[in-house]
């Protein structure tokens, strides 16, 4: 009986290639295009309002206050936005907001004292 040793050992197995995966060339891409954006149709200059809120709570603090359609006219807001806006002015914003309706069916706004 005889004592192989490591050399012995690994001399006698054959030794297995591993097989090779061959791979893909890579593909050629081209750039794509990026979709060009129409620009917005201009409106009024931003130098003539600064901010649309402040100019609908110095409308609402006229002493006949704003309707709901001058609002929507001057802020091209829809009724749903202002009404929010309304909303949030009187609770978050801390301003007391009279609300009422004329003759003809209008809702007016008013930031009351």
């Amino acid at each position: 009986m005889s004592i192989n040793t490591e050399s012995e050992q690994n001399a006698s197995v054959p030794e297995v290639p591993r097989p090779t995966t061959k791979r893909k060339p890579a593909k050629k891409t081209t750039p794509s295009k990026k979709a060009v954006r129409a620009k917005k149709p201009a409106g009024k200059p931003k130098a003539d309002r600064a901010n649309k809120k402040a100019e609908v709570i110095a409308m609402m603090k006229r002493a006949k206050g704003a309707t709901l359609a001058e609002i929507m006219a001057v802020t091209e807001w829809q009724a749903h936005t202002v009404r929010g806006f309304v909303s949030i002015l009187g609770s978050k914003g801390g301003e007391k907001i009279d609300s009422s309706k004329n003759a003809a069916g209008e809702r007016t706004y008013k930031i009351g004292k």
